[in-house]
């Protein structure tokens, strides 16, 4: 793992910001997880990235992924701070199967789940949201959309259908090189669960 040094400015929160929220960052194999928290964060981003190695042969799909040579292997963290009271503690998760023992610590204390998903390999995204669904707390997500130059787009109610999502599940595009889109995601999300949290506690 590494992380690199940050400026003061950077390290402490503004007087004002009253609430935190952690968020879980997801999605099935190279769907661009780590260059989403990396471009939105304030802070240098935490990664732990290890090169590919034979154990990922035959098990994560690179057909779309030519030149990708490493994967996160532990989890990313990031910081945003959304507005003058709130700020956003982001906690990047592996989407492959053999690292969703590490999903229990990582999503405890969580307000919601990002998924982010590659629609040039959507099948990808099939078993993360089923894991989603089997996890006891029932956390809220919404699916963030990683548009690829090569990606077909598709309309929200398209995506539900495809994925099977309950009709108020937030779909949002976005393009994991551009941070104001993955803002918008992010927003999507916190704003989707205060809402479902809100609703329970009613």
């Amino acid at each position: 793992m590494a992380f690199a040094g940050s400026s003061a400015g950077e390290r402490y929160l503004p007087g004002t910001v009253e609430r935190a929220a952690k968020i879980l960052v997801t999605g099935g194999f190279g769907v661009g997880k780590t260059t989403l928290i990396g471009g939105v964060t304030e802070i240098a981003p935490l990664k732990s990235e290890a090169l590919m190695t034979q154990a990922s042969v035959g098990v994560d799909d690179l057909s779309r992924l030519p030149g990708k040579t490493h994967t996160t292997v532990a989890m990313d963290f990031g910081r945003r701070t959304l507005n003058d009271q709130l700020v956003l503690y982001l906690f990047g998760a592996p989407g492959q199967r053999r690292f969703w023992s590490m999903w229990e610590g990582l999503a405890r204390g969580a307000i919601g789940v990002l998924v982010v998903i590659d629609t040039r390999r959507i099948e990808g995204s099939f078993d993360v949201l089923d894991q989603l669904e089997l996890r006891g707390d029932a956390l809220p997500f919404a699916v963030a959309v990683n548009n690829f130059p090569d990606s077909t787009r598709y309309t929200a109610p398209q995506l539900r259908e495809a994925l099977d999502l309950t009709w108020d599940t937030p779909v949002v595009q976005c393009n994991a090189l551009d941070p104001d889109s993955c803002l918008d995601a992010l927003i999507a999300l916190v704003s989707h669960a205060f809402s479902v949290h809100g609703a329970a506690s009613r």
